[in-house]
């Protein structure tokens, strides 16, 4: 302990192990900058001293760094926990204990242990001012923790990195050694160098930059096969024997180049053409017959042929070393015809490779005669005899026409697709009347009497672009027939049976072309396989990509057909000419390209197999059969044998393609479909249908737009028209429910738009000013005494221009949606889809009741206003009920016509515009004229004689009037309408009120009669008026009432 007391003093630099106060020495004990360099100079240079100078000059570069004016740094630093664990927050402490850290920056970096200026005695003077030994104690192990961590693991660091760049920088030495020198090292090492130390190691990369340059290399002896320029890089020792070598072959071969002795052979030839004439005579039978293209003559004249070049040879063979001078010339001369014949049968034979290779690409007018013109050559091939398989060949050729011509077809079409697609988007967008009439014309008898009219000409035109396109890679009498046809002709190879009429040859030579290798068939069935991955590839593109952005494939030329192995050999080529349908207005000048589709946000821009500004009913039609051509082309190629008995990723890839072609197809023609259910408001022309006066011809619009949607989309889902193919079960699969129900929403959605837009229609003028449209507030037509009706026509015309009408005739549409349209969509898209719309059908019911309310109200709400103003100003005012107590009234009250008449004016209007509705709107008027006689009767206190035999006289009369829209709600209105008169009378006016009824039902008959004409709209027709029945049973029977009373009217 004595120790440890000792070695705390000498530390802290204390007399005292227990002070009482703080030294007075040791308020300025801060080393001195000067001091903390000259102690820095002092201490022992590390290996890490560059370290521990980047470590210590980093504070120049933290942020927040000063200079005092004494060249002090310092870092500005808010605050920290203490270093020895005491607190987290040492200017908190500080604080507490008064010191003025917050309002002195200096004074608080001194307290600060990151910064330059910290003060450890300062620090402990004041911050641990109280703190015992133990405590002081507890906080330097703190401290040395921390200090420990921290410097071990740079240590760490710092030695692993310096080893590894020594190691690296030696093995780079070294292997640039080996590859210049080759292995000789040009600097040996003395025998005396000490051996290699790992303090050498670390040293030598710090002393090799103050080293002297190391002075020239011994000449080496093996510098010429050193891998350098100089000595040619290894070659030059070679290159003097190839040259001696090249000029005595000249020398040699040179003479035996040149002329022979022309003269003797004439002689001998001369001497036995006249005994060997047949072979004279073959070489130009030969030529004649291929002049006349006799190619059974030019067999018979080849084998003649080949038989005196046996003959020859045998002789030639069997003889001896002196033959004699016949032999000798006959030899001579059938050689002679043999070399003229078979010069002569080789150039046919490059004729017949090149016409063969060439068949593909041939004009359908040259082979349309003879399907099997292949054959025929290859017979020919066989029958002369050749080195090369020609069916293999003719099978290779075909593939690579077929690779070729997947490739032209597809990328020349696309970059026609996408010329046409920018062509359009960058003309103007049509307008709302041309999208009207395009969607108009899809009501009329056949979709495809409709297809060219119910899209623009160049979009329609476009679509026809893409089928063909499809057609022209996918269909059976496309590139996949063709392929299809390719392995079938194939399979025949395999199985023999298509060898079974080709010849053997002279002697059998060319049975052994009649069957393939295993590795020709392997090669077959790979580029078989190839081929339907190529073509799958290019439609899934189409359809799964955006649009291309570069159209460089318009400036360069049409691709040729690539060669063969063997083609370069047989001379063969040609140009490739795909069959691909050429629209006129498709072409093009490479030179005009035209712009990219400018960026509108639409959603039209994402498919390159979609034309701009194009409607979801051509898109629908169009696309249900190019996706029937995706299906069925992908049942085809998923049948051919490679595929069918491969690993199955193949077929895989194609049931891939139908699924994302699908989803691609359904996106875009949801996002189009959406777009129209918006525009399909524009159909709306107020033109009466010509089966049904009451509606406009809007329904049966809708109808045929929304029926024409899910006909194709029913086709796109289920590719309906593909699963005749074999297999189609397995490549064209069920619609997965996601989607099935993205087409389900669209539905129910479109709905809601459409059903929107109608009262949009309704509520908004069809005038237009600067081609917008401008909405007009609807009028009504009672105000006071004086009436105001909107103008409308008759029957047979209708005047789209007041809003009434329009909305009496959106409340019809909307009475035949419910009823009719809506209900047979919604089983429509039931069977198409095979799913049960429960609760969207009872959400778009409450949704129609909702609209068809809400227009109501709105057609309605003016009337009634004008009806409750009339009512309660004639009830209330001071001439209502008769001047004396006993005067009988023998007239009903001038509101009561007034508001009669306003109705004749609606029933005018309702009837000659939507005659279903006039008795739903009368009924409804009549219920609100009720409860309005209710409210205005509440408003007067009490009822005498005179006055209760008025209210109902005017009660009854508006009811017997009006009596065939008596409802029930009405009915139950005038029962409380005469329970309220009874509460404001008296018992002697009830008991007189029935000796009066006789005369008051006198009075209401006449008056009946008087307004018979003005009110004879309101009769029913064809039958005889009947008083409203019933109505005693609105008395109460518990009390004699004016209600009672009135049951005998």
């Amino acid at each position: 302990m004595a120790d440890f007391e000792r070695n705390v003093l000498d530390f802290y630099q204390l007399s005292n192990p227990y002070p009482v106060e703080w030294p007075t020495e040791k308020d300025n004990s801060d080393v001195s900058e000067d001091e903390d360099m000259k102690s820095k100079a002092n201490r022992r240079k590390s290996r890490y001293q560059a370290l521990e100078k980047a470590v210590s000059n980093r504070n120049s570069m933290l942020p927040g760094h000063q200079k005092s004016s004494n060249g002090v740094g310092n870092i500005v630093q808010k605050d920290e926990p203490d270093p020895l664990g005491t607190t987290d927050s040492v200017v908190r402490t500080l604080k507490q204990l008064g010191v003025p850290v917050q309002e002195d920056p200096r004074l608080r970096q001194r307290f600060l242990m990151s910064s330059t200026t910290f003060s450890p005695a300062l620090f402990l003077s004041q911050l641990h001012a109280t703190a015992d030994t133990q405590s002081l104690l507890n906080g330097l192990d703190i401290l040395s923790q921390s200090i420990d961590q921290k410097s071990a693991s740079l240590k760490v660091l710092v030695e692993s990195n310096f080893e590894r760049f020594v190691r690296a920088k030696a093995t780079i030495d070294n292997v640039y050694k080996e590859m210049k020198y080759r292995g000789v090292d040009p600097n040996p090492p003395s025998a005396r160098a000490r051996a290699h130390s790992r303090h050498a190691s670390r040293s030598s990369f710090r002393n090799s930059s103050g080293m002297a340059l190391p002075s020239p290399m011994a000449p080496d002896p093996r510098k010429k096969n050193a891998l350098i320029k100089e000595s040619e890089y290894g070659v030059s020792g070679i290159k003097g024997p190839l040259l001696e070598v090249s000029a005595k072959a000249e020398e040699v071969w040179g003479p035996a180049l040149g002329g022979r002795d022309k003269e003797e052979n004439l002689k001998v030839v001369a001497a036995t053409l006249e005994k060997h004439q047949e072979y004279v005579e073959t070489s130009s039978a030969i030529a004649e017959s291929i002049k006349r293209k006799d190619y059974e003559a030019l067999i018979e004249e080849y084998n003649k042929a080949r038989i005196f070049a046996d003959e020859a040879r045998r002789l030639a063979q069997t003889g001896s070393e002196k033959l004699p001078d016949d032999q000798l010339y006959r030899i001579l001369l059938a050689a002679r015809m043999w070399h003229d014949v078979h010069e002569q049968i080789e150039a046919f034979k490059r004729d017949m490779w090149k016409k063969l290779i060439n068949l593909h690409t041939a004009p359908k007018s040259e082979t349309n005669s003879r399907q099997d013109q292949h054959i025929e050559i290859i017979s020919l091939l066989l029958e002369l005899g050749v080195d090369e398989n020609p069916i293999w060949i003719w099978l290779l050729s075909r593939y690579d026409y077929l690779k070729a011509k997947v490739a032209a077809t597809a990328d020349r079409t696309k970059v026609e697709i996408e010329v046409a697609r920018r062509r359009i988007a960058n003309s103007d967008k049509p307008g709302p009347q041309t999208i009207a009439n395009h969607l108009k014309s899809i009501a009329r008898q056949s979709i495809e009497s409709r297809s060219h009219s119910f899209d623009s000409a160049d979009i329609v035109e476009l679509w026809e672009k893409i089928v063909t396109f499809m057609t022209n890679m996918l269909s059976s009498q496309g590139i996949v027939g063709e392929l299809v046809e390719f392995w079938q002709t194939v399979q025949g190879f395999l199985e023999g049976r298509t060898q079974k009429s080709l010849p053997t040859g002279y002697n059998g030579e060319s049975l052994k072309h009649h069957d393939l290798s295993a590795q020709g068939v392997t090669d077959l069935e790979k580029g078989t396989v190839e081929l339907v991955d190529i073509i799958r590839e290019h439609v899934f593109l189409f359809f799964s990509g955006p649009p291309p952005d570069d159209l460089s494939m318009l400036v360069s030329p049409m691709p040729t057909t690539p060669s063969t192995p063997l083609t370069a050999s047989l001379g063969g080529g040609g140009a490739l000419t795909p069959n691909t349908l050429r629209i006129p207005r498709m072409d093009f000048d490479p030179t005009s390209i035209p712009p990219p589709s400018p960026k509108r946000g639409e959603a039209w821009e994402k498919f390159a197999f979609w034309p701009p500004w194009s409607n979801s009913v051509s898109g629908a039609h169009y696309l249900s059969k190019a996706l029937a051509l995706v299906g069925s082309g992908a049942c085809d190629m998923a049948s051919l044998a490679p595929v069918a008995r491969g690993d199955g990723v193949v077929a895989e890839r194609l049931r891939a393609l139908v699924g994302s072609a699908r989803d691609r197809c359904v996106t875009a023609v949801c996002a189009a479909w959406n777009k129209d259910a918006e525009n399909i408001k524009y159909v709306e022309d107020w033109s009466r249908s010509p089966e049904r006066k009451d509606v406009t011809k809007m329904p049966a619009s809708f109808k045929a737009f929304e029926s024409a949607l899910l006909t194709g989309m029913q086709q796109i889902l289920y590719i309906s028209d593909a699963m005749s193919k074999p297999g189609a079960g397995d490549i064209v699969q069920a619609p997965p429910s996601k989607l099935q129900q993205t087409v389900r929403s669209q539905y129910v959605t479109t709905l809601y738009k459409a059903l929107s837009g109608m009262v949009e229609n309704a509520e908004r003028s069809t005038k237009k000013s600067d081609d917008e449209w401008t909405t007009e507030e609807g009028f009504v037509v009672i105000n006071g005494g004086s009436s105001r009706v909107s103008s409308f026509g008759g029957a047979s015309t209708i005047n789209a221009t007041d809003r009434n009408v329009r909305m009496l005739l959106t409340l019809s549409n909307l009475q035949s949606l419910r009823a009719e349209v809506v209900p047979g969509l919604n089983s429509q898209f039931e069977n198409a889809f095979s799913v049960q719309l429960t609760d969207e059908e009872k959400k778009i019911r409450d949704v129609l009741g909702q609209i068809d309310a809400r227009l109501f109200q709105s057609y309605t709400r003016p009337y009634i206003e004008s009806l409750r103003t009339c009512i309660r100003q004639g009830i209330t005012a001071a001439d209502w009920a008769p001047a004396g107590a006993n005067d009988k009234p023998r007239e009903v009250r001038p509101y009561v016509y007034e508001v009669l008449l306003n109705l004749v004016l609606v029933h005018s209007q309702v009837s000659t515009t939507a005659a279903t509705l006039t008795s739903q709107v009368l009924s409804y008027l009549l219920e609100q004229a009720s409860k309005e006689l209710l409210e205005a009767f509440k408003m007067r206190p009490k009822y005498n004689l005179s006055a209760l035999m008025q209210a109902t006289i005017d009660v009854e009369f508006v009811a017997q009037t009006l009596t065939q829209y008596m409802t029930e709600r009405s009915s139950e209105t005038q029962t409380l309408i005469y329970q309220e008169l009874d509460t404001r009378t008296d018992n002697d006016a009830r008991a007189k009120l029935q000796s009066e009824l006789s005369e008051m039902r006198s009075v209401l008959k006449k008056l009946r009669e008087a307004s018979k004409s003005e009110f004879a709209c309101f009769k029913k027709p064809r039958r005889r008026e009947a008083m409203p029945g019933g109505a005693s049973s609105r008395a109460d029977n518990s009390s004699i009432s004016t209600a009672s009373m009135a049951g005998s009217f």
